[in-house]
């Protein structure tokens, strides 16, 4: 296989792959000793060899300095310290040294053989506990001036790479370094601080001075930073869109004049590579996500995007503050000020006087009575004392859980879908079965005798007609007819179905008799006359108009009976 020329760009496959799970677990294990339970002396014992720079150290060596600091790990003997040694060196933040052994004893010699150095991971995790454990808690100032540097930086790069021979490799090295260090701590600082600004959002409880200095910190420094980086992100990523033509060119350049480690010669077949990791700035990836931070590239929104809606989070967190202070003037106010006044007491007081505080606080008296009735035939006096008074079972659940409620499953509430999807279809089926009733009783106005209804139809008519006989008027003739035997007429016998959009109207003639034959038999009407049509809604569109009474008939008659043959 042929190897590539020494400064050739490395290909994508030939990248080194990530991590196994072995080594992912093997460098996980180099922060064991931060959770052990002698974690204060491990800790002792880690800043001693990160105070040395390639210095292998015996166990009397360590021993000696750790006498000098003072501190958790001052009083170790030599086999227990040898043992914490041992320890590290399993979880990999130690190594074994080679040095050459002087000793004047055998003692000496087994006490001086084991030496140790410090591991690289070692040293990363323990530099990294180091500066969590000298933080401060508390709000990390944003570099904001950083950001402005970057700007002019990156404008200044595209037109210097953008002119007539290009810039000279040791400047474009010189500026590409400051800028990605400019980055960093301006990326680092704004994490910091919105971390922070995390743990102040999650408290509801704030006090008055608390409140307002989270109402400072929001409205005078967070708007702050934010419309600054809105304001030149644009920017930044106007100079980064002028700067990318010229990017591989420029990478290539640099790496022609200053390669670093990942010039060294490639290494003899069968050897391990050295693993190199580039200068921040010297690959395409690290440009990438520079670009990334001031823009959307992926679909997943921009660190920019990312504060503005931090920043609208803790807004309305500090609305929500304000909208629990103003209750509180109504009493609903949180009692975490009263729960630790209360605290204090139970501290401060004696056994005895901590029960009494705690029945006065929480009405925790002694228990009087289980709350069981006995059987219904069994009448207990209230005096009856519980040692001879009659045993009552206490249910298992109560007994062995303190506890009256049922277990298992709870029923889940039955679907009635089903049957109210069946019950709208029978509704719709009726409706639909109505209005051809209706369509049906139109047709046939006028021509009954000569048409068999159907059984809906027929159904429909006479509840129309009961509808409009109970409607009508009947009213004593002005001029009485010797030759009728009754002296009634009949007004307003009308009666109409709005949903159907038609009108059953009922004329008493004398004489007339209407026939209307169906499937369940024929119906003879004397004296009556039977008209159904369409009402204006039906057939215009406009308001229903059944609300007008027909006018009267002109004549009075006796109204005409009915009668009814089944055939």
């Amino acid at each position: 296989m042929e190897e590539p020329a020494p400064g050739t760009p490395p290909e994508p496959g030939d990248a080194p792959s990530a991590p196994d799970a072995d080594e992912t677990r093997r460098r996980l294990d180099a922060y064991a000793y931060l959770s052990a339970p002698e974690r204060l002396e491990y800790l002792a014992i880690m800043r001693v060899f990160c105070g040395t720079l390639l210095a292998d150290l015996a166990v009397p060596d360590v021993t000696a300095k750790l006498r000098e600091g003072g501190g958790p790990a001052a009083g170790l003997d030599a086999d227990p310290l040898t043992a914490r040694l041992e320890q590290l060196v399993k979880w990999g933040n130690l190594l074994r040294g080679s040095h050459t052994v002087k000793a004047s004893s055998i003692t000496e010699y087994q006490r001086s053989r084991a030496r140790y150095q410090l591991s690289r991971l070692g040293e990363r995790v323990q530099r990294d506990a180091d500066g969590v454990l000298a933080e401060a808690d508390a709000a990390r100032e944003v570099s904001n001036e950083l950001l402005a540097l970057v700007e002019r930086g990156l404008r200044e790069l595209a037109e210097l790479v953008a002119e007539p021979g290009g810039i000279a490799p040791q400047d474009g090295l010189e500026r590409v370094s400051t800028l990605f260090v400019q980055f960093a701590g301006f990326a680092d600082s704004v994490r910091d601080f919105y971390a922070y600004l995390g743990q102040v959002l999650t408290r509801y409880d704030l006090d008055s001075g608390e409140y307002q200095g989270f109402k400072e910190l929001l409205l005078d420094y967070v708007e702050a930073i934010t419309e600054d980086v809105s304001f030149r992100a644009p920017r930044i990523s106007a100079a980064l869109d002028a700067l990318w033509p010229h990017l591989p060119g420029l990478l290539e350049q640099l790496d022609a004049h200053a390669q670093g480690l990942a010039g060294l010669p490639a290494q003899s077949e069968g050897r391990t590579e050295t693993r190199v990791q580039r200068s921040r700035g010297r690959e395409l990836a690290d440009w990438e996500g520079l670009r990334g931070w001031f823009r959307d590239t992926d679909g997943q929104g921009s660190q920019v995007d990312q504060l503005r809606d931090a920043t609208l989070r803790a807004l309305q967190s500090l609305l929500a503050n304000a909208k629990r202070m103003l209750r509180s003037a109504t009493g609903e106010m949180s009692r975490r000020r009263d729960l630790l006044r209360l605290a204090r007491w139970f501290d401060e007081a004696a056994p005895q006087d901590a029960h009494d505080i705690a029945v006065a606080a929480f009405g925790l008296y002694g228990a009087r009575h289980l709350g069981i009735p006995p059987a219904a035939d069994e009448v207990v006096p209230a005096y009856t004392s519980w040692w001879t008074g009659p045993v009552v079972e206490v249910p298992v659940a109560l007994r062995e859980r303190g506890s009256r409620a049922q277990r298992g499953r709870t029923a889940s509430v039955e679907d009635h879908s089903a049957q109210k999807e069946r019950l709208r279809e029978a509704a719709r089926q009726r409706g639909a079965d109505r209005s051809a009733a209706g369509d049906e009783l139109c047709s046939a106005s006028g021509r009954f005798d000569g048409v068999r209804l159907t059984s809906a139809a027929l159904s429909l008519f006479l509840e129309l007609l009961a509808t409009a006989l109970g409607n009508a008027q009947l009213r004593r003739r002005a001029e009485a007819d010797e030759r009728e035997e009754r002296g009634f007429g009949l007004d307003a016998a009308w009666s109409e179905d709005a949903d159907l959009g038609i009108r059953l109207t009922v004329h008493r003639t004398a004489g007339a008799r209407t026939l209307l034959r169906s499937a369940d038999g024929d119906l003879l009407l004397d004296d009556l006359e039977l008209v159904v049509h369409r009402t204006a809604v039906s057939a215009e569109g406009a308001e229903p108009t059944g609300s007008e009474t027909p006018p009267p008939r002109s004549h009075s008659a006796p109204v005409g009976g009915a009668e009814m043959s089944v055939s």
